[in-house]
């Protein structure tokens, strides 16, 4: 859980100085969503972004309050919820890196 949780701490460092060392040269809309048809449809204002760090951090600590919650005694699912928090930290700061420098 410790280790995760510094994970985590260090992708949201990590986004945010991405994010303002990228800021000026964004553009006023971005491509964001890549399962629409391509075209205007994938095109969201740039706050759009922000939902990743956001959803990110509410689904850690949705898992994290799951495990401590209904599995207090389990050790095993404890581990499998700290490697499916580890997961969703490195997947989500990737995707969120990929987007700011396609747009960037």
């Amino acid at each position: 859980m410790r280790t995760t949780l510094k994970l985590l701490f260090g992708a949201n460092i990590l986004m945010v100085s991405f994010f303002v060392w990228k800021y000026q040269t964004f553009p006023q809309e971005i491509p964001l969503f890549y399962s629409e048809p391509w075209g205007e449809p994938q095109i969201a204002d740039i706050w759009f972004i922000l939902l990743l760090p956001i959803f990110m951090n509410l689904m850690f600590f949705v898992n994290s309050q799951v495990a401590k919650k209904y599995f207090p005694n389990n050790s095993l699912f404890k581990k499998i919820l700290s490697i499916t928090n580890g997961t969703l930290i490195i997947c989500f700061t990737g995707i969120f890196i990929k987007i700011l420098l396609l747009v960037a």
